[in-house]
């Protein structure tokens, strides 16, 4: 086990905040003498099934953990689920059901495999305390925290001030995810700055019990791909760590260049001194982006499909065809007499568009052409006929490959 200062270098790049900070070296301390490994915690609640970067900041924080020898201890919050986070939200969360959170449970925890090593991790679902929790269990839970403490929170606060409710269900969630702290005894929790407050509501819970006080660690929130808000899959901002290293490495060329360093500092292991060079106003920010690019998609894809994806993307923005180009089946039944299709149900019927008025527009524009040639087509209606094999491209980027079937 490394000693102290250099895991504290380590695990503080890119953390927000670490309360208390003198807590968590004297936890570090004694885990060195005495060669016990932290017990570090992070929860994760399947209200969805696709788990993006932002997702990811925690969780490469946790692998860090596991990388100096400490142990990863994730919570599949199954019950904390079914209240739903309040944390940084303006109203309150739809309901879900235990068959969709369970069913999404099992989706995260095939992507959270990319980046923790889960032979070495403990995952336990909160459900298996909670379930055997009787009325009279949750009075006394609710006995820690009082109603000031709940109204000071900031987001509850807000939607009292903006005369939305808060319900009491949502009231339940930091003490919830502060007596999963207790069942596991940890030493320390990671999450979002928007967690402090859960975060600091388990150290009054293990406090109750007798149990030492876990370490909140605190990162900053992640910015979508429009640079601005933060990433979310209701905002269509995000990259999915799912998605294919083609789709991933674009969607990262296409952030702005004002968080290409919280990007480099978050989601990759390259040194600072090195991002710094690479950041500097100087050279083009392009140059930075495919680094960035690469570094990321190597992570879930390895560096030759990251090679490849950045060399499909140089040759997209010159006008060239990927060296790869995807197959879509179009089925033969929906040809007409002639064996064509109007080009704009053509783009929809291969995925290139939504929709068939954006399939319109696209074409009107001048953004689609098929075959060899880059045969411009301009009219929406103009009748495309089909052949196996034949390629279609919308826009710079988007190309298919039609592949008839009966």
């Amino acid at each position: 086990m490394r000693d102290v200062e250099s895991q504290l270098a380590y695990l503080s790049r890119g953390v927000d905040r670490i309360t208390p900070e003198a807590e968590f070296r004297q936890k570090l301390e004694r885990s060195v003498k005495s060669g016990t490994p932290l017990r570090v915690k992070y929860g994760i609640d399947p209200t969805g099934i696709d788990v993006h970067l932002g997702h990811t900041v925690p969780l490469r924080k946790l692998r860090q953990f596991q990388d100096l020898g400490h142990k990863a201890i994730i919570i599949i919050g199954n019950y904390t689920a079914l209240v739903g986070d309040p944390s940084g939200r303006d109203e309150t969360r739809a309901r879900l059901t235990k068959d969709q959170v369970e069913a999404n449970a099992r989706d995260y925890l095939e992507q959270v495999g990319r980046l923790i090593d889960l032979d070495r991790a403990e995952v336990h679902r909160n459900g298996d305390w909670f379930a055997r929790f009787s009325f009279l269990d949750v009075l006394e839970l609710t006995r820690k925290m009082t109603l000031g403490q709940i109204s000071a929170r900031e987001d509850f606060a807000q939607r009292i001030a903006a005369e939305k409710p808060v319900y009491l269900h949502e009231c339940l969630y930091p003490l919830m995810q502060g007596w999963d702290s207790v069942e596991i005894k940890a030493d320390v929790e990671l999450g979002g700055t928007e967690q402090l407050f859960s975060l600091l509501v388990a150290r009054d819970l293990q406090e109750s019990q007798g149990q030492p006080p876990q370490v909140a660690m605190t990162m900053p929130i992640l910015v979508g791909t429009d640079g601005t808000r933060r990433m979310g899959k209701s905002l269509g901002n995000y990259i999915g760590v799912a998605d294919a290293a083609d789709a991933m490495f674009g969607k990262i060329m296409s952030i702005p260049d004002e968080p290409m360093r919280q990007y480099f500092t978050l989601l990759t292991e390259i040194p600072i001194p090195e991002v710094d060079r690479l950041l500097d106003p100087a050279l083009n920010p392009r140059d930075a982006k495919e680094a960035l690019g690469r570094a990321i998609v190597a992570q879930y894809h390895g560096a030759e499909a990251a090679e490849t994806a950045a060399r499909a993307f140089r040759k997209r923005a010159a006008g060239e065809d990927p060296d790869v180009v995807p197959e879509v089946a179009v089925s033969a039944a929906r040809l007409d007499a002639a064996q064509s299709l109007p080009a704009f149900l053509l783009l929809k019927e291969l995925g290139l568009e939504p929709s068939a008025s954006s399939a319109r527009r696209l074409i009107e524009q001048g953004g689609f052409n098929i075959g060899p040639d880059r045969e411009v087509v301009t009219d929406p209606k103009a009748p495309i006929t089909i052949h196996d094999g034949l390629i279609v491209r919308a826009g710079k980027r988007r190309i298919a490959r039609v592949r008839l079937t009966p």
